[in-house]
């Protein structure tokens, strides 16, 4: 598996492997007890993770207003691990300041979660790279959004 660019079947596998192995009471890797610590922030999601031979190849279409809870999950992953390495540069602060605001871990990472992934989708959209600078802006004015 690609660390840095995995298939959409080997995300997948991973949250499945990770939480089989959690409730298995296995040894689990830093980057499978965040997932873990993840999973059970969802517990709609888990019912997922508990039949990977249904759910492996399900497709989900946002259009049609279903969400895709390996995405959501995955997003979840990646900005605990931006805050962790605070890049972009400024987003620890963003996530302190909207945990102080909230105190809720959940509802402050679904903030940035949801920047990184219009981020993701303009850069898809207008094929280019991710444009760190614009993620700021908009973890930034989330923040002003929630000050209101």
């Amino acid at each position: 598996m690609s660390l840095y660019n995995p298939s959409r079947d080997q995300a997948r596998q991973f949250l499945f492997d990770a939480w089989g192995k959690f409730k298995q009471q296995l040894l689990l890797t830093d980057l499978e007890k965040i997932a873990v610590e993840v999973i059970q922030m969802h517990p709609e999601y888990q019912v997922v993770l508990d039949s990977p031979e249904r759910y492996m190849s399900q497709q989900y279409f946002p259009e049609m207003g279903e969400t895709n809870p390996f995405l959501h999950l995955s997003l979840h992953i990646s900005v605990i691990e931006q805050i962790s390495i605070n890049q972009p540069i400024g987003i620890t602060q963003v996530y302190d300041k909207l945990l102080q605001q909230y105190n809720d871990k959940h509802k402050a990472q679904n903030d940035l979660l949801e920047c990184l992934a219009e981020t993701i989708w303009q850069s898809q959209r207008n094929n280019v790279p991710l444009d760190s600078e614009n993620y700021l802006n908009l973890l930034k004015q989330k923040l002003t959004l929630t000050n209101i």
